[in-house]
């Protein structure tokens, strides 16, 4: 551990509001406006993230595109890919002027094309480069900052390399580390098979929490239970959902109850697809194709009677020309024909 300057503390006042028991990972190509909208019609208080955004795309791109949410996806944290602090902190000072409540850090990222820019999951080898671009985020904004990264990569993957790493960036105050149990092999392995191939090693998370009660630790990667959930979180401070939440959206229906202490009982799935309409009238009236909200939304009804029927018909005619809310209503209304005849057969004697 090397990491200093000036012991490079800076302390947050209070709770901090992203410290929850569920999360919902980022995901590339997934975790869009759109599919962050819709998550926010099945579970009210999962903190959801957006796509890895990378800094140079935020400091020249366009960051209207690239970074604009809807108030009702809150809270939301901005996942940064980046390695330089100047950069970091400059895109630290605009997710918290654009009204983030968080800021997380790529360190988990296998892909060819994130490595060559020397970020992502590379950066677990270079600890102290991690603290100095957390520190700049920190100096920079009030907005929590947090790291997501594996627990290896390639041959530094021993325990004690974790911790040393989890320690070194600790050093700056950033206190929440959200884990991903497998290691990352850079070389031999595609990012796809990076979340399948290396073996979960939870204990590795559960012996960084034992190793570092102060810190929040939250675990990630083959979670795809709400037992699970209840059962990890008797070891660390939070679980952090993927694939199975956009595999099986539905599956978070009982996340608020059963992890936040809500009252409210969650919406059906067809309520969920009836308060998804004002929202798809509005963005297909400007322009935007209506498969590029229902792509997200083709699992809704995933083991379901018509799930079949529900995913080829939004499939079929979400990308035609003029495509709109009367398409999601067809749909809806086919599901629930064959909701009605299922329920027939199963009352007859």
């Amino acid at each position: 551990m090397e990491f200093n300057p000036a012991v490079a503390v800076v302390t947050r006042p209070g709770t901090i509001a992203v410290e929850v028991p569920v999360s919902l990972a980022p995901m590339m190509d997934r975790t869009d406006r759109h599919y962050r909208f819709f998550m926010r019609q099945i579970t009210r208080h999962t903190l959801l993230y957006t796509e890895m955004v990378t800094t140079q795309a935020i400091i020249h791109g366009d960051r209207d595109r690239l970074l604009g949410f809807s108030p009702a996806e809150k809270p939301l944290v901005l996942q940064l890919g980046g390695d330089h602090p100047d950069h970091l902190a400059e895109c630290a000072r605009l997710a918290m002027d654009l009204g983030y409540d968080g800021i997380n850090l790529n360190v988990g990222c296998p892909s060819d094309r994130v490595r060559s820019g020397n970020f992502g999951a590379c950066l677990m080898t270079q600890p102290c480069r991690v603290a100095e671009a957390v520190a700049a985020m920190m100096a920079a904004s009030p907005l929590p900052v947090s790291v997501k990264h594996r627990i290896g990569v390639d041959t530094y993957d021993r325990y004690e390399d974790m911790a040393n790493f989890v320690q070194t960036v600790a050093q700056t105050g950033c206190r929440h580390f959200t884990v991903h149990a497998r290691k990352a092999w850079l070389q031999g392995l595609s990012p796809k098979d990076n979340r399948t191939i290396p073996p979960l090693r939870y204990g590795d998370v559960h012996r960084l929490k034992q190793d570092f009660p102060e810190l929040w630790i939250e675990i990630n990667g083959g979670i795809r239970e709400l037992e699970q959930i209840e059962d990890q979180l008797t070891r660390v401070n939070g679980v952090m959902i993927g694939r199975a939440a956009y595999d099986h959206p539905y599956l978070l229906a009982g996340v608020d109850q059963g992890f936040f202490g809500s009252d409210s009982p969650a919406n059906t799935r067809e309520q969920v697809v009836e308060a998804m309409l004002p929202y798809i009238a509005t963005w297909t009236a400007q322009g935007l194709k209506l498969n590029k909200i229902s792509r997200h939304m083709l699992m809704l009804f995933a083991g379901q009677p018509g799930s079949r029927l529900w995913k080829q018909l939004l499939t079929e005619q979400s990308g035609q020309a003029g495509a709109g809310v009367e398409v999601m209503t067809q749909a809806l209304a086919a599901v629930q024909g064959v909701t009605a005849r299922a329920d027939d057969e199963q009352a007859k004697p």
